[in-house]
């Protein structure tokens, strides 16, 4: 108690309210092995709790306790009422661009346009494009067998394939909305969404391809012979690879349910950023309406929808029964997601963020690069990046608010982003999902994904310090 009134008397509090949540999630997550959402809705109850007495908002009226409780349940309903709708119409988009055949048609174009002497490439590009929308492991469940198959009718590369796979699928999901991390990371961070993505999108592709570069590398050091995986039997793969193409849905038609809901929420953007208080009359009503996320993502949706009603052939009860899966684990990721944003309101409303400010600004430290070193070590020690994009942004949070940066706050959202891929090893799901399904056993896959991974994210770092530096956009 004496070690708490002195922290309280000299200003560290806020510390010290940080480090005992922080330390909460990963004892909790990590150890205690207990749900990602029940401990960050329990962390967002205990920074209220800890925050000093009269400080939470709807004191003194209520009891200091209820209302550290009433409170991070509505900033739940707040962060969730922001993005649910977004992450399950995400799901739905990307369940159905892979039962409809669309994401095999994407790559099996791209292999066809890049010639089988580039397959590896081809799989970094196509992949890249159809990563856009699905959650990595779904992700990478989906092209697996394609590196697999490959690697049969070449007899070689087989490293290459896989990380070609994981070059495309885990930059986008630290970075690109509408995965669950950058989508709460926007909102905490106050970030518009649409130049999110536009911005998101582009500076992935310098990163990526520097992971390929590294990926190519490590293929000469690393020759992982293809082994039997559960679920995937090696006879089995034949029949993926010789179905014809002719079965597949128009390129066009798989590209549009991706491609138009980000098309549409970015030019709304754009058109917000340089139309100013300018009206355009019908015209602009109709772009901001198709632009809203929301809107945007059920057109995609939609779009999604009628391609595997039309390629399986099913009626309307049978799409409702593709989809209750994918909606369920969607409904898992908001949860998460929102328990994560609700987390880093409390911490907010405990003054964590004026206090980091407050130092990292007196003393000139590097926002950026704190940002991504904090969600390197935050990915390093609970193994989630989704869970590490949402404690960083909580914790930087107040670094956007009311103070003077010199640069854009979007350089911090893509810091955060490039630190989620960090270092990944067996305490992160990912790493198991890439080592089970291409057959990797955990040393080849520490020898291969993991420096893969954090050579990405050291990439991200220095190319945001330098756009940071030449582009500032304060």
């Amino acid at each position: 108690m004496h070690c708490f009134a002195l922290a309280a008397a000299s200003g560290l509090w806020p510390f010290a309210i940080l480090a005992i949540c922080v330390a909460t999630i990963i004892l909790l997550i990590t150890k205690l092995r207990v749900h990602a959402f029940l401990a960050l809705i329990g962390v967002a109850v205990l920074a209220g709790m800890l925050a000093p007495v009269g400080r939470l908002p709807g004191e003194p009226e209520k009891s200091h306790w209820i209302q550290a409780v009433e409170l991070s349940a509505t900033e739940f309903g707040a962060v969730c009422g922001r993005i649910g709708i977004v992450i399950a119409l995400a799901s739905i988009i990307g369940v159905c661009v892979m039962e409809s055949g669309a994401a095999d048609k994407v790559v099996r174009r791209f292999l066809a346009a890049f010639g089988e002497r580039r397959a590896g490439l081809a799989l970094v590009t196509g992949g890249f494009l159809v990563g856009l929308p699905i959650f990595f492991d779904t992700f990478f469940m989906l092209l697996v067998p394609l590196a697999r198959a490959l690697r049969l009718r070449t007899g070689r590369d087989y490293t290459l394939f896989v990380l070609a796979i994981c070059c495309a699928g885990a930059v986008t999901h630290s970075l690109v909305i509408p995965h669950p991390g950058p989508l709460a990371m926007a909102e905490l961070l106050k970030v518009d969404v649409g130049w999110s993505v536009i911005v998101g999108t582009l500076v992935s592709i310098p990163a990526v391809a520097i992971g390929w570069q590294v990926a190519k590398w490590l293929n000469r050091r690393c020759d992982v012979p293809l082994r039997e995986t559960p679920g995937l039997p090696l006879a089995e793969l034949h029949s993926i690879t010789s179905k014809p193409e002719s079965e597949l849905p128009s390129f066009t038609a798989s590209v549009l349910p991706v491609l138009l809901p980000i098309f549409l929420i970015s030019s709304a953007s754009f058109l917000a950023a340089f139309s100013g208080a300018a009206r355009l009359g019908a015209a602009h009503t109709l772009i901001e309406f198709v632009g809203n996320r929301n809107v945007a993502l059920v057109i995609g949706a939609l779009l999604a929808m009628r391609l595997v009603i039309r390629q399986r052939k099913m009626a309307w009860a049978g799409l409702g029964a593709l989809l209750g899966p994918a909606l369920e684990t969607a409904g898992v990721i908001i949860l998460i997601t929102s328990a994560g944003g609700a987390f880093g309101l409390m911490l907010k409303h405990a003054g964590v963020g004026e206090a980091i400010r407050q130092v990292a600004l007196g003393r000139d430290i590097n926002l950026i690069l704190l940002g991504w070193t904090v969600a390197v070590v935050m990915k390093f020690s609970q193994g989630s990046a989704t869970v590490s994009m949402l404690t960083t942004a909580a914790m930087m949070l107040g670094v956007t608010q009311g103070a003077e940066l010199p640069y854009h706050p979007m350089y911090l959202f893509l810091a955060i982003g490039f630190g989620a891929l960090g270092i990944s090893w067996m305490n992160d799901s990912g790493f198991w999902v890439i080592s089970r399904l291409s057959g990797f056993t955990e040393r080849e896959t520490l020898r291969t994904w993991t420096v893969l991974a954090f050579s990405m994210s050291f990439a991200g770092l220095l190319e945001t310090l330098l756009l940071a530096t030449l582009f500032p956009f304060k």
